[in-house]
């Protein structure tokens, strides 16, 4: 969620570290501006008031660089250009609606895919951890080894699934009301990028289960909650709707994603899902 900022600038930008150089006296510069910036149509977002734009920022002569000021509402389009990687990703993990526009509408991102893979990885470790730590086993032999491999891949599919789950959980509630959620067609691509992006807090599964203490089963909870947080944000950001509506889509994937946790207990397959790991952690 972090890359962004002067280094993630979508192609045709230019060099965005000059736009401080913008912000100086623009004596003796010509009249005419040259928007090597500029495109036929609006690809980016205003972060204050996700009005669309034309361009971030105008190329003038001589290297002189000036941000784009938003017709709609008098404040630079996006003043993150400026601001340094590390920044936008204190933002971001603020949850601060700004930092999310910058990062999904004006920035060329392609992690995506191997965000969402590690972070299967990481969560599948948990609950392989955890399954490892209930049956105890200190059997040398090579198919018992072999068991608790493929146990890990078990975890793994088994995460990937309620994943799965939970995504078109939002995808469903969000279809359904989407006459009252958006005035044009949703982007559902553009939102599911945005989900994947939303879920990085799981990278902090793997310290909470190599630095175990006292406090590691609230330490996932608040990393649960903080991961549903910045999906609730993903998701209103994107699609320009309203906090209840945003809630209930979150509520609603929560609910198709119990609902096969509950299947796969029902088939009697140790998932090691989040509540039976909090509730053997607790004794």
């Amino acid at each position: 969620m972090g890359t962004g900022g002067r280094y993630g600038l979508r192609p045709g930008k230019g060099n965005a570290e000059g736009v401080v150089a913008g912000k100086g006296n623009t004596d003796g510069v010509a009249a005419t501006p040259t928007p090597t910036a500029a495109s036929a149509s609006c690809q980016y977002r205003c972060i204050e008031c996700n009005q669309e734009a034309k361009e971030l920022y105008r190329d003038y002569n001589h290297g002189v660089l000036k941000i784009t000021i938003c017709k709609s509402c008098q404040k630079p389009v996006d003043k993150y250009i400026e601001y340094d990687p590390v920044i936008i990703l204190i933002n971001a993990i603020l949850c601060k609606a700004q930092a999310y526009r910058h990062i999904l509408f004006n920035t060329k991102i392609n992690m995506h895919g191997k965000l969402c893979i590690f972070c299967l990885l990481c969560e599948a470790y948990l609950r392989w951890w955890q399954l490892q730590d209930s049956n105890q086993n200190t059997d040398p032999n090579d198919f018992i080894r072999y068991a608790k491999e493929w146990d890990f891949y078990r975890m793994f599919a088994i995460a990937s699934l309620e994943q799965a789950a939970f995504f078109t959980g939002i995808f469903t509630f969000l279809w359904v009301e989407r006459p009252t959620t958006a005035k044009k067609k949703p982007d559902f691509i553009l939102l599911l990028k945005a989900l994947l992006l939303s879920s990085y807090g799981k990278l902090l599964l793997i310290p909470a289960v190599i630095w175990e203490h006292d406090y590691t089963s609230l330490c996932l909870r608040l990393i649960k909650v903080f991961v549903l947080t910045s999906n609730f944000q993903a998701i209103r950001v994107t699609l320009n709707i309203s906090r209840k509506l945003s809630f209930l889509a979150i509520f609603s994937g929560l609910l198709v994603e119990s609902t096969m946790v509950y299947f796969f207990q029902r088939m009697e397959w140790d998932v090691g899902s989040d509540c039976t790991i909090y509730k053997s952690q607790d004794f």
